[in-house]
C-alpha cells in the first residue's frame, strides 16, 4: 500500500512539473511572408507590369492564406481585386501554381474545377524559401499568361543576393 502510495505521489510530481514548462517550449514556429517583404515581392512585380505598359492588382498570402498587402495599380478592373487574392490562395493551398490547374482543365480534367477554393487561371504562386511555404502571390488584371510572368517577376524579391 505504502508503495503504491509513492508510485501515485511520484507520477503526480512529475506530471506537475511537467505542466510548468513554459508554453514556447511547446510551440511550433514557422517563417511566413512579413509586410517588408511582402512590399518588396509587389514592387517587382509593379516594375514587371509597368515595364510592359499594364495595369494589375498585386495580392500577397502568407503562410495561412491572410491577406498581407494588396496594390490595385491605376486604371485596374474591380473585379482583378478578388481575382488576385483568389488567385493567390489557390497557390498556396494546394502548393503549386495556378496555372498547373488551368494546365489540367486545358488538358481536358475539367473535374478539378470542382475542387473548393481552386482559380483555374494562371497568375497565382507559392511564395517558398527554403523548401517552407510562406504564403503567395496572386496577380490579376492582364492577360493570364501576362499575369503568369507578373507573379514570376515578384518572386525575383526572394533571391538571394
Amino acid at each position: 500500500m505504502k508503495l503504491r502510495l509513492t508510485r501515485s505521489l511520484l507520477l503526480i510530481t512529475a506530471f506537475a512539473a511537467l505542466c510548468t514548462l513554459p508554453l514556447r517550449a511547446q510551440t511550433l514556429t514557422k517563417p511566413t511572408v512579413s509586410l517588408e517583404l511582402a512590399k518588396k515581392i509587389a514592387a517587382k512585380a509593379h516594375a514587371e507590369a509597368a515595364k510592359s505598359k499594364l495595369t494589375v492588382v498585386i495580392a500577397i498570402v502568407d503562410d495561412g492564406g491572410s491577406l498581407v498587402y494588396l496594390e490595385r495599380m491605376d486604371g485596374t478592373q474591380l473585379g482583378s481585386i478578388v481575382v488576385a487574392q483568389e488567385k493567390a490562395t489557390t497557390a498556396l493551398k494546394f502548393k503549386r501554381s495556378s496555372k498547373a490547374f488551368e494546365d489540367m482543365v486545358t488538358g481536358g480534367r475539367n473535374a478539378v474545377l470542382s475542387l473548393p477554393g481552386v482559380v483555374a487561371i494562371e497568375g497565382g504562386l507559392p511564395l517558398i524559401v527554403d523548401g517552407a511555404f510562406i504564403g503567395a502571390i496572386g496577380i490579376s488584371g492582364a492577360k493570364s499568361s501576362e499575369d503568369g510572368v507578373i507573379a514570376q517577376a515578384g518572386l525575383a524579391a526572394l533571391a538571394k543576393p
